[in-house]
């Protein structure tokens, strides 16, 4: 699905968006500071003066239309939800994002994947190897095992002041998740760091993807996978790297990867670029094995910014997850909310069908037109 919008358009939401966006919004997509992500309300140094009535007038998105029966429109959350993870759990959904509103990790709750109800923190204590005053519990992800859950999630290191990998177990989804470790599952502190951590299982093995974090520091990035140990706690065997940031749309980074298998074929979902920047968007690789080999698909990136008026606007999709409802895939992920047709400081969730065309994933044109609910 591609967007191409005019010239005159971009430069207009680029000028808004610098007018109005926090300083944070251009920090490396990896590195977000703490008063992004654990204050999101608090106000800006110097607010933007307040639009006049005309202005205001001028601005208003126009009403949303009715909806039919068994249809809805996005975003389906809301509240400020960055990096989401949805996972179900007997016949619930469950939905996990990185830490705001006072929270270490976000969660939430649906019967329908529509109406969300928040929950409290899913981790509300941090793990010995955290930081304690500077944690940036980012992107978790969760797996259910035999006999428990084990949430994968990135946190600061104390140690190396690095952002690493943790693991966290509970006995029910909702948790509450503890890491009782005293250090990170893992972090490749050579290479910038680890993030972003995903499980994948393929037959009776189970594998653990990740990222290095070398845009902090001006190192490349590369996607990793690695078996994992059959209760999830314990790495197995030598990472093997996937793909690289080597592609002009992937900017200095990749990130958040989600591995599927369709047709005995090897999917890597990916998102690249700055997080804060209109480039930033999702992309996918096809791989012989979870370890590997992949080669990154020709008509990338799937998933990028929909530059059309509010609230038709989509600006910076990515951090994607992937769920399967009655042999149905969905691709939920997160897009800066707009407002007055500039950039907030809020993250909202969308999900859209993701359907398949010889053998490729394919988005619908619109990703914000009402469709039919799962």
């Amino acid at each position: 699905m591609k967007n191409t919008p005019a010239a005159l358009l971009l430069a207009l939401i680029f000028l808004l968006a610098a007018c109005s966006a926090p300083a944070t919004d251009v920090a490396p997509a990896t590195e977000l500071p703490p008063a992004t992500e654990v204050a999101p309300t608090a106000a800006p140094t110097s607010a933007p003066p307040a639009p006049t009535a005309a202005a205001t007038a001028t601005a208003a998105p126009t009403a949303a239309p009715t909806l039919a029966p068994g249809a809805f429109r996005n975003p389906i959350i809301t509240d400020n939800f960055p990096d989401p993870f949805v996972l179900e759990a007997d016949g619930v959904w469950y939905a996990y994002a990185t830490n705001s509103s006072g929270k270490n990790v976000q969660l939430a709750r649906s019967e329908d994947l529509l109406k969300w109800e928040m929950l409290p923190d899913a981790m509300p204590e941090l793990a010995a190897w955290v930081k304690p005053t500077q944690p940036d519990v980012w992107a978790p992800e969760v797996r259910e095992f035999a006999s428990n859950f084990v949430l994968y999630y990135t946190a600061r290191d104390k140690t190396s002041n690095r952002q690493c990998v943790g693991a966290a177990t509970a006995d029910e989804p909702g948790g509450a998740f503890r890491d009782a470790s005293d250090k990170p599952l893992i972090c490749q502190i050579e290479e910038g760091g680890t993030i972003d951590a995903s499980p994948f299982q393929d037959d009776d093995k189970l594998y653990l993807l990740y990222k290095n974090d070398g845009n902090c520091c001006g190192k490349p990035t590369y996607i990793y996978s690695q078996e994992l140990a059959p209760d999830g706690l314990s790495l197995v065997g030598e990472p093997q790297r996937l793909v690289s940031n080597d592609r002009p749309w992937e900017g200095s980074v990749i990130e958040a990867p989600t591995m599927l298998k369709r047709d005995d074929q090897y999917y890597l979902f990916y998102s690249a670029n700055d997080y804060g920047g209109i480039k930033y968007a999702v992309g996918y690789a096809l791989c012989e094995s979870p370890l590997g080999p992949c080669e990154d698909a020709a008509d990338n990136p799937l998933l990028e910014s929909q530059m059309r008026k509010p609230p038709d606007m989509v600006l910076s999709p990515g951090h994607q997850t992937i769920i399967e409802v009655d042999g149905q895939h969905w691709i939920i992920y997160h897009g800066w909310e707009v407002i007055n047709g500039a950039k907030g400081d809020r993250r909202l969730v969308y999900m859209n069908r993701l359907e398949w065309q010889d053998g490729r994933p394919v988005l619908p044109e619109s990703l914000t037109e009402p469709q039919p609910a799962p």
